[in-house]
């Protein structure tokens, strides 16, 4: 169906775009892209309630795309290189035509063109 391996299940990427269809979560990764932060830290930057980050972090990390440490009373995020890779290897795979991409599986319709 899919050109190359595709490692995970496709609910799976899903999954994780979901986790990204919000801008604070997109920041998020962006400044978990470098290294651990601690919760209190994101808190400060996003001027957000604890609960609201906690909500955006149980996204993030329910999808895989955050590891998450608990360290005495607070959290420390980190993104996951592992799954990041793995995203951008779907994404890549599913924007680049190829020899065994699912468009050659198409009937094209003459009346089309």
């Amino acid at each position: 169906m899919f050109k190359g391996s595709v490692k995970l299940e496709l609910k799976e990427y899903a999954l994780m775009f979901k986790a990204l269809s919000d801008e604070t979560r997109i920041k998020i990764v962006e400044m978990l892209s470098c290294g651990e932060m601690c919760a209190c830290d994101i808190l400060e930057f996003f001027k957000i309630t604890q609960p609201t980050l906690s909500y955006h972090m149980k996204m993030l990390v329910r999808c895989g795309l955050v590891k998450a440490r608990k360290q005495g009373s607070w959290m420390r995020y980190a993104v996951n290189p592992e799954k990041a890779r793995e995203l951008k290897d779907f994404l890549e795979n599913i924007t680049t035509e190829s020899e065994n991409c699912i468009c050659r599986d198409i009937q094209k319709n003459p009346n089309c063109e």
